[in-house]
């Protein structure tokens, strides 16, 4: 595969293109489209994400001072911080968000067989949330609190490579609950979640699905403990969330519009499947976030992707400090 590109071009070598240029046809990406296609515009987001950039201005700096290279990593033209916020503002973000499921179902595959270290032939979910704050001022249409705004992220994360199947995007103000609402129930699979999903009614509609769950109790509820399991494996969607919410650059938007904030969200989404694609395929020992970390500052250089990276403990919640809550406090 290489042939003297960049860590970055490579990098974007494992995405399917062909797949994405029918997602922007269809919903007419690059209608009348003269600087900035749907290509240019993704891998500038998708460089911003990998390389912590925190603004437009910020993005349009760095790629400017590589303006030699920018060929060479797919982009075809110099990446404007005005253009690139109308891009944010006015595309489609549904593009985006069909291109990463694309992804989440190839990393599905991928880590089909991904021990669990559980004796388990079950797909095991956990089902979670997280909310990214936001000033009422700049995002009027995300309410939350009388002085807050804030966009919530629910995600469905199968353990088998803490790989998202589903994320809905939606405002501060929707009940965890009622995400259950929007879940494809599946046979045999396993929920597992925390007390703010425990709605008897939805959890039976699981139980006649076929499907099993794991929650914890209210305190008025009335069962009978048959037995406890210990539990000391760190939680993959509180990992998750804190890789998305520190590492991807989701506490920091790029626009103020809902369809900004959402193409921002599907790219980091898609950086993280495309991060956890590539460690599989190439059978990286390095960590998800180490690789992260190795690959802000090795963008430019003509360097073997599939190189023996340095040894490395994976990363867990200590590694990353971001506040996020426990899935569960047992």
């Amino acid at each position: 595969m290489y042939a003297g590109k960049t860590l970055f071009a490579q990098l974007m070598d494992f995405l399917p293109w062909t797949t994405f240029s029918r997602i922007v046809e269809r919903y007419g990406g690059n209608h009348r489209v003269r600087t900035l296609p749907c290509t240019d515009h993704f891998r500038a987001m998708a460089f911003a994400q990998l390389t912590y950039r925190e603004s437009l201005r910020d993005i349009e700096a760095v790629l400017s001072a590589q303006s030699a290279k920018l060929y060479h990593m797919g982009i075809r033209g110099p990446v404007r911080r005005s253009t690139l916020a109308d891009a944010n503002e006015r595309r489609d973000w549904r593009i985006f968000a069909e291109f990463a499921q694309r992804l989440i179902g190839q990393a599905r595959e991928l880590y089909a067989e991904e021990d669990l270290g559980l004796d388990l032939s079950n797909t095991v979910y956990a089902l979670d949330s997280t909310t990214v704050d936001l000033c009422l001022s700049l995002f009027p249409w995300a309410p939350f609190r009388t002085t807050k705004a804030a966009v919530k992220m629910h995600t469905l994360l199968d353990l088998r490579g803490n790989i998202p199947s589903f994320i809905h995007v939606s405002d501060g103000k929707l009940h965890d609950v009622n995400a259950l609402d929007l879940l494809l129930p599946e046979p045999a699979a396993i929920y597992v979640m925390d007390r703010d999903y425990l709605d008897y009614g939805r959890l039976f509609a699981l139980d006649r699905a076929g499907a099993f769950f794991v929650t914890r109790a209210k305190a008025d509820a009335d069962l009978r403990r048959v037995y406890s399991a210990p539990n000391d494996r760190p939680r993959g969607i509180e990992l998750f969330f804190k890789w998305i919410k520190q590492h991807l650059r989701i506490k920091k938007f790029y626009g103020t519009s809902v369809n900004a904030v959402k193409t921002q969200i599907w790219v980091a989404v898609t950086v993280y499947v495309l991060v956890a694609i590539v460690r599989k395929r190439l059978e990286l020992d390095a960590s998800l976030y180490t690789l992260l970390q190795i690959f802000s500052v090795t963008l430019f250089e003509k360097t073997l992707l599939n190189r023996n990276f340095p040894e490395a403990s994976r990363a867990t919640e200590n590694d990353m400090d971001a506040k996020q809550l426990k899935l569960f406090e047992f």
